[in-house]
């Protein structure tokens, strides 16, 4: 019974991807961020999907206590690290997560002690124990959290919503145990985590939108100069008028040439800091009275966007990597 039910799990946990990712998508384009109630609501089904597959593999006390770790190190973007102040004062929610830390940490060296030792090649050969593969995968996905948060608090991922979608897709698919994708290549001995997976196919897709915007700006017929096609590859022709409501980076603006003279100039990259409303109103307003009607512009595409089409790839292919090596290999 084993089995096929590990199997319900894996339609599960991609059916929990597909629509977390969807909503999150939606609200990030409509609101420009995505609320922690998001992912408080879908770390349930995360939750409920693991302890059951932790249950039906008989995990033992430490692994489930290192996926307590796992959890509860993740939710610190979400409702934030209990302080000292807060535990002596006998607040409810910091007592019970830092009584998770202390569970977590007995479950993690524990664990270590009792699964670490032993060649790391029967974890790849298959001659580990069960109980010892798994306590590695929910240690790696442990260790994939650590990764974005210390991505996100160095400010390599920019966006906070971002970091808080791969740290959830990191414990919602530990491992490939129960996801197989359609077409895996066979022979694959070795495969990067998932979440790292559809990171990478995420960033395939960001390599599909110069060809989008070129194609929109050819259909527009925004195309009339060598200077638009530099610009056509990351940028749109948008009326000036309204700019201010949509979620753009405006590449237009008004310089001062060297004859004392004014202009309109496209810059080619984003600006570094992004303006406040009132900056880019006079911005707009400075162009209008140029005479401009249209500007180029920058569409701000949040990253959990691009990654809701990677899961199609991910879920027929799985392993970018993987696949790559067994094509070329």
């Amino acid at each position: 019974m084993a089995e096929p039910t590990l199997e319900i799990l894996g339609y599960a946990r991609w059916f929990s991807l597909a629509a977390c990712f969807a909503i999150g998508a939606w609200l990030d384009n409509r609101d420009r961020r995505i609320p922690n109630e998001h992912w408080i609501a879908w770390s349930k089904p995360l939750v409920f999907i693991w302890g059951l597959e932790l249950m039906i593999k008989g995990a033992d006390w430490t692994i489930w206590a290192s996926a307590l770790a796992a959890l509860s190190f993740a939710s610190v973007s979400v409702i934030g690290r209990p302080t000292i102040a807060s535990i002596l004062k006998a607040e409810k929610m910091d007592v019970a997560v830092a009584f998770c830390y202390l569970i977590g940490a007995a479950g993690v060296i524990f664990g270590a002690m009792k699964y670490a030792p032993g060649d790391a090649l029967s974890l790849l050969d298959g001659t580990a124990s069960e109980q010892r593969v798994l306590w590695f995968e929910v240690m790696l996905a442990f260790a994939m959290v650590i990764v974005f948060e210390l991505a996100w608090r160095l400010r390599l991922l920019h966006g906070g919503a971002d970091a808080k979608a791969l740290m959830w897709v990191a414990l919602m698919l530990p491992s490939w145990d129960t996801l197989a994708p359609i077409f895996q290549p066979s022979g694959v001995v070795l495969s990067t985590p998932p979440v790292f997976s559809l990171f990478i196919w995420g960033g395939l897709a960001f390599l599909l939108l110069p060809l989008i915007l070129l194609s929109l700006n050819i259909k527009n017929g925004n195309l009339k100069s060598f200077k638009d096609l530099r610009m056509a590859w990351h940028s749109i022709r948008m009326p000036l008028d309204i700019v201010r409501e949509k979620h753009v980076w405006l590449m237009d603006h008004v310089i001062e040439k060297p004859d004392s003279s004014v202009g309109v100039q496209s810059r080619r990259r984003v600006p570094r800091r992004t303006p406040s409303a009132e900056e880019l109103s006079k911005q707009v307003d400075a162009l209008i009275e140029q005479g401009a009607v249209s500007a180029w512009v920058s569409p701000k595409i949040p990253l959990i966007t691009m990654f809701f089409p990677a899961i199609i790839p991910l879920f027929l292919f799985g392993d970018p990597i993987a696949l790559a090596y067994a094509l070329l290999g």
